[in-house]
């Protein structure tokens, strides 16, 4: 009797960590999640021209541990950006990578011609807190220019060991 007793609390504390484990996983968007929502958002940002949509913590635009985040090139600012108001309207040279204070894009109009030159898009790796955290993570992010304006819209994901190259590949299928 203490036998079964003991295998049936086993059971259920090896299935309670495997679905934990689970829901951990569903809880972390994928690189092909974030190349599908990048590109959804600049289709959705180049028919309607509404920055404010993804400037909302609450909207399809922030799901699981990201979100998208717009940037202007005309202006060389953040243009929206759900988790970080204080972002918007800064120059996109003022973001520093959170581990070592240097500039994600010293040159907002270099990079800005590097994204519009890659139709499948672009990504870039630097450290950054996840939503909800104060200690950077490393985050690699997909950038795409929207048709018909200066915008180009980004997510990431908080991925330590996934590769540019690989995640090139991704975002180069169709």
């Amino acid at each position: 009797m203490k036998i079964t007793k003991i295998l049936g609390v086993l059971a259920a504390v090896f299935l309670a960590a495997t679905l934990s484990g689970v829901a951990a996983a569903q809880d972390h968007a994928t690189a092909k999640e974030v190349v599908a929502k990048v590109r959804e958002a600049a289709a959705a940002l180049s028919k309607t021209g509404d920055l404010k949509q993804f400037d909302e913590k609450k909207s399809q635009w922030v799901w699981k541990d990201t979100y998208v985040f717009v940037e202007d090139c005309d202006k060389g600012t953040t243009a929206a950006h759900p988790m970080k108001p204080e972002m918007v309207g800064q120059s996109i040279a003022m973001i520093k990578d959170a581990k070592t204070g240097k500039s994600i894009d010293p040159d907002p109009a270099a990079f800005c011609k590097e994204v519009k030159e890659k139709p499948s898009g672009f990504w870039q790796e630097y450290s950054w807190p996840k939503p909800g955290e104060k200690e950077p993570s490393r985050k690699v992010s997909f950038y795409l220019s929207v048709k018909g304006t200066s915008y180009i819209v980004a997510a990431g994901v908080y991925d330590e060991k996934a590769t540019v190259a690989e995640l090139t590949k991704i975002s180069s299928m169709k």
